[in-house]
């Protein structure tokens, strides 16, 4: 007989279950780590499968496979040429003025003009300050007064000289007085010359009171006013002078470099300095190199030199720090590569070699010699005609195929384009419905 709450099911024990879902109840985790570890899963194989490969030699690869070309790195190359490369020194040195004057008055007295503006570019004679002149000018009086009598007293004493030197002749006056008359001239006359010195030092101060510029350069702020009363012994003076044009820099070099350099100067060869900025990006003035100091200094083993430079437009400043590049001398017909093309490795100094014919590169081991900025000699390793890569040389393997630049492959026009790309004529003609060689639209964009 059929119960009347419908068919009833029986677990593995024989006990009845009121419906179907009553099992999926007891173990509900069960089914629901299941479920998670399949979304994961399906997560991660969506993940991979749309995540693009965007390195260079998957790239290539890829370019590779649709062509049916061997894979290749593109590479930027550069001929062994010969040449020649400057040897230089690089050092750091500072702008500093051939002469530096601090202008000071040279008498006492009140400041009743100053004839200069900070920052001007004043000549050698020019006036700078005026002090007031009137005391020097009555002191200069007073000093040719004294002159005057003391010269009345010279031409009366020798007078009496020549009168004193005709009596004795005729033994009217005794020998004694003549002598005593004589050395009152001499007395006189010293007396004299010293009213004409002081007349001429009365002269001087009087020129002192006009303060002029004692060589041509460039005038700092004024350190006093006008109004003020100005003694000889201030510290600060009146105003600090510069010489600009030409202008000098100071630099050290390494006790080693000693012997070239005074052999080409005491050769009377001139030395072609330069003048870089901080960061060694704009050149700011060429010069040449003047002299060497007398001594080596003995804390850090280098030497002074000094360059000078014309500073027409005083683009050097006094004090300025200027990074130094002195030309010692110069290799001639050297066999040069880029610097970029010198690399270090297991191998040692190495270059990636090319060969023209099969456009596969190779590891090259090199020695190199001295170098500039830009170029390295090379001594051995290498010839000129040889290419070697320059850039790209960070994917390289050896024997690994590479895409020349245009300007040096044989098939210009295959090297413009992108590795393993075909060309028109490459490419099979796909027809159309007509069977003409017409070839359909492209699809449209984000399609396969």
């Amino acid at each position: 007989m059929l119960s009347p709450t419908g068919p009833q099911q029986h677990d593995a024990f024989g006990q009845k279950v009121d419906n179907v879902d009553a099992l999926s109840r007891r173990r509900p985790w069960m089914v629901r780590l299941i479920w998670l570890l399949a979304l994961v899963i399906a997560t991660g194989a969506v993940v991979l499968l749309l995540k693009p490969d965007t390195s260079t030699q998957a790239v290539a690869q890829r370019f590779g496979k649709r062509s049916g070309l061997p894979t290749a790195m593109p590479v930027s190359v550069a001929a062994v040429t010969t040449g020649d490369i400057p040897i230089s020194l690089q050092a750091l040195g500072t702008v500093t003025p051939l002469a530096t004057v601090t202008a000071r008055t040279r008498v006492a007295g009140q400041l009743t003009h100053v004839a200069f503006s900070e920052g001007q570019q004043v000549n050698k004679g020019d006036l700078l300050v005026q002090v007031d002149p009137r005391p020097y000018e009555l002191a200069l009086d007073q000093a040719k007064s004294q002159l005057m009598r003391d010269q009345a007293e010279l031409a009366n004493a020798e007078m009496d000289l020549s009168r004193y030197q005709s009596l004795v002749k005729q033994n009217a006056i005794p020998r004694q007085q003549l002598d005593t008359q004589n050395a009152t001239v001499r007395q006189l006359q010293a007396t004299a010359r010293a009213s004409e010195t002081a007349v001429r030092t009365a002269e001087l101060n009087l020129e002192y009171t006009s303060t002029v510029a004692p060589i041509s350069g460039r005038a700092g702020l004024r350190q006093i006013d006008e109004g003020n009363y100005v003694q000889t012994g201030d510290a600060n003076g009146l105003v600090t002078i510069t010489q600009m044009k030409p202008i000098s820099v100071l630099f050290s070099v390494p006790e080693d470099q000693l012997p070239v350099i005074n052999q080409r100067l005491s050769a009377g060869e001139m030395l072609p300095v330069a003048l870089y900025d901080r960061n060694r990006v704009h050149k700011l003035a060429e010069g040449r190199l003047a002299t060497l100091d007398n001594q080596i200094d003995v804390n850090t083993g280098t030497i002074r030199l000094r360059a000078v430079f014309d500073n027409a437009d005083e683009t050097l400043f006094p004090n300025q720090f200027v990074n130094v590049e002195l030309l010692v001398d110069t290799m001639r017909d050297a066999v040069v590569i880029p610097v970029s093309a010198r690399l270090t490795g297991a191998p040692g100094t190495f270059a990636w070699l090319i060969d023209k014919d099969a456009k596969t590169v190779s590891i090259r081991p090199i020695k190199t010699g001295v170098s500039s900025a830009d170029t390295v000699a090379v001594v051995g390793g290498l010839k000129p005609g040889d290419l070697v890569v320059t850039d790209g040389s960070d994917r390289l393997r050896e024997g690994m195929q590479v895409v020349l630049p245009a300007e040096y492959s044989a098939d210009s026009s295959a090297t413009a384009r992108a590795p393993g790309e075909q060309t028109s004529e490459q490419r099979p003609r796909r027809r159309g419905a007509d069977g003409a060689g017409n070839r359909p639209s492209p699809p449209s964009r984000g399609s396969l």
